[in-house]
């Protein structure tokens, strides 16, 4: 059990709660211990009477505001936009003694209105509303006269306009706690990003030095992988794989999987197309009758259903812990997006597979949605830039490069639990792929990618440029006269899929966009007019030139690489000591360079410099990795380092075997 020092906390109305009432909340609750993190949460909203807590689904942000809620004097208010879980957290409080109640247009009025004249006269310890009551003047006089604590706001990234999943309701929050000056806030959110994050306080009127904790994003049971795909019989395998790797065979009992599918009637045709297959499987999408909707919920959580097929309308709120596999047809439109959702996987701590499926298409048609009016509203030109970007980082962050989960932590800000490695993920099982060809080669092959953009400017789409760069006959391309380009056939060693992944690439560099409504073309950015010219670097790593495989299983070799990730078991205690300062040395040239760390030089690099410890320059090209040109740009400071680092008593370094074949 955790121990917490015997000291009260202050808080803000005067109320003091001892560490011992503390634990005895827990207990009742039905917690033995604190989570990381949740113990620190709870005194810093005690203590300040703000807080802003990003942890991810299923992360345990609910006892943050039910623990003190059941303690302290009166009403604590939740404002929370997933009615299923509301009626989930009030049952279980319910069940444990603690009086809770909530309010939501599933009610019946003669049941809402007793179940606010209850509230009135302090009948309940937690009272839970959906951001739609804050419209009615009933709801607000309500909370004026109520005796409340705390307010704790679920979901809170629904209130920036730049989160995933603006609703507008949430802005009235901010005005709501200006009615309880006396009342502590909480802001939880499972996705916010930095600038998510500085919106979500100044929206809801909270100083700019609310205390925010990030806590528990790193998921290492969870193997992510993203695949492309070129055909609707590739998707398919691809999922068939990953269910045969995670559940056996239908009706194995080895819990469950979930399936996104970005349109209704993608969700019916795979449910359809699993059960055919012998799995109990069940669409779900929002225009499916809610007593539907509510029974394959109910079927899901109750392990009768062991996949869904669904839209992004299905999860919320959901907690069953076996889920094994989360599988998405194609990329939402955020990483937010996409690790909230993956995130429903694994929640026992076992082993689970996240797989996200990427087709050559996804990016024109993400374009088309973002530019597409909404609900008769036209979308401003910012908003569209804004989405666009932020579906660019979850394509960027497929393509891979480095370990998936580091990625994801950066990108929220969690520098604290980067696993330098997870050892799981797509990525770091293929640590080759992290090292393609040297700069001068790079350059030149994205200026000539670049090259076949600028011949079809505005004209035709990626495809039209990949078959210009292949030499491919086109119709397109003869009628226009391109095949007589110089640009026709100049990348012709390479395949027309490889082709196709370097200029995505391109597109989430920003060097190409696309233009055009639902048919929609490629053009040449300023950016990539200056790369293309040479005034500017091509800073990228090229695809790799062979397909991963469809899933990497417990029986694969590859899995024995995983090893990788930990170089303290393979390094003596001297080479160890030299494989931190260098990776020190890179971090500091990265922050520099700004490029991520593995464009520098691979932990794999590293490990053999460490074994290695060269004197020279040419010594220094036995190491994996470090080229002629790696040499020059970073040989003396790597060898400055190595030496200062190497003990004076440490043994003889490691001799380079073969060196001719390096």
């Amino acid at each position: 059990m955790s121990s917490i020092a015997q000291k009260p906390h202050s808080t803000t109305d005067g109320t003091k709660l001892s560490d011992e009432a503390l634990l005895a909340g827990l207990r009742k609750l039905g917690y033995e211990r604190f989570r990381p993190g949740q113990l620190e949460a709870v005194r810093s909203l005690l203590d300040v009477g703000r807080l802003l807590l990003v942890a991810p689904t299923g992360g345990g942000k609910s006892l943050i505001y039910q623990l003190p809620g059941s303690l302290l004097a009166g009403t604590t208010v939740v404002i929370s936009p997933l009615i299923s879980l509301m009626q989930d957290q009030v049952t279980a409080l319910n069940e444990r003694g603690i009086a809770a109640s909530y309010l939501a247009s599933t009610l019946e009025p003669s049941e809402l209105r007793r179940r606010m004249g209850e509230a009135g006269r302090g009948a309940y310890k937690l009272i839970y509303a959906a951001p739609e009551r804050l419209t009615f003047p009933g709801f607000r006089s309500l909370l004026a006269d109520l005796d409340c604590p705390l307010v704790a706001v679920d979901e809170a990234h629904c209130i920036s306009q730049w989160g995933h999943d603006f609703r507008p309701e949430y802005l009235q929050i901010g005005e709501m706690l200006k009615d309880l000056p006396r009342a502590r806030a909480l802001a939880c959110t499972a996705t916010a990003t930095p600038v998510v994050r500085d919106e979500i306080l100044e929206r809801l009127g909270l100083d700019a030095d609310t205390p925010q904790i990030l806590r528990g994003f790193a998921r290492p049971n969870l193997a992510l992988r993203a695949r492309e795909v070129r055909s609707k019989r590739e998707r398919e395998r691809n999922v068939d794989a990953v269910l045969e790797e995670t559940l056996g065979a239908p009706g194995g009992r080895r819990g469950a999987a979930i399936v996104y599918a970005p349109t209704r009637k993608s969700s019916e045709e795979e449910a359809r197309r699993l059960v055919s297959a012998g799995w109990r499987a069940e669409a779900y999408h929002a225009g499916l009758p809610g007593a539907a909707r509510d029974a394959v919920q109910s079927a899901f959580a109750a392990g009768k259903t062991e996949v869904v097929t669904a839209t992004n309308a299905f999860g919320m709120g959901i907690d069953r812990a076996d889920v094994r596999a989360v599988i998405h047809l194609c990329p939402p439109g955020s990483i937010e997006a996409y690790y909230q959702e993956v995130g429903r996987a694994g929640r026992d701590g076992a082993d689970a597979v996240g797989l996200l499926l990427v087709n050559p298409g996804d990016m024109p048609l993400r374009r088309h949605l973002i530019e597409s009016d909404v609900e008769g509203r036209s979308v401003d030109l910012e908003t569209v830039r804004h989405k666009w970007n932020v579906f660019l980082e979850l394509m960027r962050w497929a393509e891979g490069g480095s370990c998936r989960h580091d990625a994801i932590l950066r990108y929220f800000g969690d520098e604290e639990e980067t696993l330098e490695g997870c050892g799981r993920c797509d990525v770091c099982r293929d640590l080759d792929d992290n090292e393609r060809a040297d700069p001068e080669h790079v350059t030149e092959v994205v200026r000539k990618a670049l090259s076949a953009v600028a011949r079809i400017h505005g004209r035709f789409g990626i495809a039209a440029a990949a078959k210009l760069l292949r030499g491919e006959p086109d119709p397109r391309l003869v009628n226009s006269g391109l095949d007589r380009t110089r640009t026709f056939g100049i990348l012709a060693e390479r395949s027309e899929d490889w082709l196709l992944r370097l200029l995505r690439r391109c597109v989430t560099a920003g060097w190409v966009d696309f233009s055009g409504g639902d048919r929609p073309v490629v053009v040449l950015t300023e950016d990539g007019t200056a790369v293309m010219r040479g005034t500017r670097p091509a800073r990228l790593l090229l695809p790799s030139d062979r397909r991963a495989p469809l899933h990497a299983g417990a029986g694969d070799p590859r899995t024995r690489r995983s090893a990788d990730s930990v170089p303290s078991d393979e390094l003596d205690a001297a080479a160890a000591g030299v494989f931190e300062a260098l990776r020190g040395y890179r971090r500091e040239v990265a922050h520099r360079e700004g490029v991520p760390p593995y464009v520098v030089a691979s932990d794999r690099s590293l490990r053999d410099l460490a074994r290695l410890r060269p004197r020279s320059p040419a010594e220094l090209q036995f190491a994996h990795g470090i080229g002629p040109a790696k040499a020059e740009k970073y040989g003396a400071e790597l060898l400055a380092v190595i030496r200062r680092a190497e003990p004076t008593d440490a043994p003889p370094a490691v001799p380079p075997s073969n060196p001719e074949v390096q």
